[in-house]
């Protein structure tokens, strides 16, 4: 083969190990079968229920972090995660979303269920609890979040910033995957079947 064409074979081989470089990095679904812990909590729901992970056993859980306030992040994920829900169909009821609020003083549990209802009113859990039940559970799964300062003289007044992901755990409990919130339907809901 001739230095000039063996130059350009070599070229394209570049080219397209870059391309499949590019494309396994664009998955945003991180399997995380023994680096994560169990899924484990004791957390309040609405109509002044205590629920723990024993209420979810047989179920698929998708699990995030949020608050009801969030203007962007939490509204775009929960309506993400109710259109997985909708595309997984008859299996959608193996499944369930938890939404853990990180701002416990203004997120109740009843306000947190009637939020995750305007997404998906069948699967779809609000969570909260005292500040340690949050912090430690957050720790637990290496969430990160930061209540701010009010702005006002409103001490309601305030930002929450967090970390972002959805957390699958499988039917016993066990942590799966951590998937990106800016990851694709489709791929959340093949991850979701995959584990059913």
């Amino acid at each position: 083969m001739s230095s000039p064409l063996r130059l350009l074979s070599v070229i394209l081989a570049l080219c397209m190990l870059s391309l499949t470089q590019i494309s396994l990095a664009s998955s945003q679904i991180h399997p995380v079968r023994g680096f994560m812990p169990d899924l484990k909590f004791t957390l309040n729901a609405a109509n002044q229920t205590v629920l723990t992970e024993k209420d979810m056993r047989g179920k698929v859980v998708l699990m995030f972090f949020g608050y009801a306030n969030c203007p962007d992040i939490c509204p775009t994920s929960m309506a993400q995660l109710a259109d997985v829900m909708e595309k997984l169909g008859d299996d959608a009821q193996h499944v369930r979303i938890l939404f853990v609020s990180v701002d416990p003083h203004r997120d109740t549990p009843d306000m947190l269920q009637e939020y995750v209802e305007n997404f998906d009113d069948r699967y779809a859990i609000g969570l909260t609890g005292t500040e340690k039940q949050i912090a430690d559970l957050a720790r637990r799964y290496r969430v990160a979040y930061q209540i701010e300062k009010p702005r006002s003289a409103n001490p309601n007044d305030y930002e929450v910033s967090h970390s972002r992901g959805v957390y699958f755990f499988d039917a016993k409990g066990k942590a799966r995957y951590l998937a990106s919130d800016s990851e694709e339907v489709e791929a959340l809901v093949e991850k979701v079947r995959a584990i059913l």
